[in-house]
């Protein structure tokens, strides 16, 4: 007979409660003038956006206080349940204090289109830091390429929900700023839009869809491993994902 010290249960909840709270505190390290890949869910995955009122509402809103809390918006994809940014906070809290006050003012408008009432959001959002160079730019086709990945549309133009059609056209935008990394691509603006239409194109092989997914879910660092050294020292927050195995503190006495 085996009895597990003060329970197995136990400590694998405590471990999972631990892992979740580290979790939180790495996906708020956010520091200004470094992109960060975001995504926010509804709460258990309900529908966020039911129709394009819906949509326009949220960019107008997201357009009033990304402008307010002085964060960059280079790249977006709102999809049914969940949306994605990729964006750069000018100051450090200037990306929570827009999600925050993003969500709130969504959640009146949609409970009161909805005659519903409570949360709307999961209670955190997701994010990680992008490298900015290449990998920022697989980021920005990551999120505008979801829809299609997901089956909303067969070509990223035909989505009129993300910023594909800003991106790949080069035309003016209130609300879509070009990172500099973006703004290589090219001499002029439909030069790099043009490049930038030809990249999306080619997509991205699933390893590296892989690779963002695992960054953007555990909240660590996309780039290289130099970068995430840097991300590290600079946030004092650790950018490796943890091994899987028994939680620390578990022991088996016979």
């Amino acid at each position: 007979m085996h009895i597990y010290n003060w329970g197995q249960s136990n400590l694998i909840s405590i471990n999972n409660q631990k892992n979740q709270q580290e979790m939180a505190r790495l996906q708020r390290a956010t520091p200004a003038g470094i992109p960060v890949h975001l995504l926010h869910r509804g709460n258990n995955r309900q529908a966020c956006f039911k129709n394009s009122v819906d949509y326009s509402a949220f960019l107008w809103w997201l357009r009033e206080y990304s402008e307010k809390f002085m964060v960059e918006i280079h790249s977006w994809a709102l999809m049914g349940n969940h949306y994605h940014l990729l964006c750069t906070p000018q100051i450090e809290d200037g990306l929570s204090r827009m999600v925050q006050a993003l969500g709130r003012q969504y959640v009146r408008y949609f409970n009161r289109q909805n005659q519903r009432t409570g949360t709307l959001w999961e209670g955190r959002y997701r994010s990680c830091l992008v490298q900015p160079d290449s990998y920022l730019l697989e980021v920005y086709r990551y999120i505008e390429l979801n829809p299609v990945r997901a089956a909303l549309a067969s070509n990223p133009a035909e989505f009129n929900w993300s910023s594909y059609q800003i991106n790949a056209s080069g035309k003016p935008s209130a609300l879509c700023k070009p990172h500099a990394e973006y703004l290589k691509l090219g001499e002029t603006r439909a030069e790099c839009a043009e490049n930038y239409k030809v990249m999306c194109e080619s997509g991205l092989d699933e390893k590296r869809l892989e690779e963002i997914r695992k960054s953007i879910n555990k909240g660590l660092a996309f780039g290289d491993e130099e970068y995430k050294i840097e991300v590290e020292e600079l946030t004092g927050r650790r950018q490796k994902a943890l091994k899987s195995g028994r939680p620390f503190g578990w022991r088996k006495e016979k």
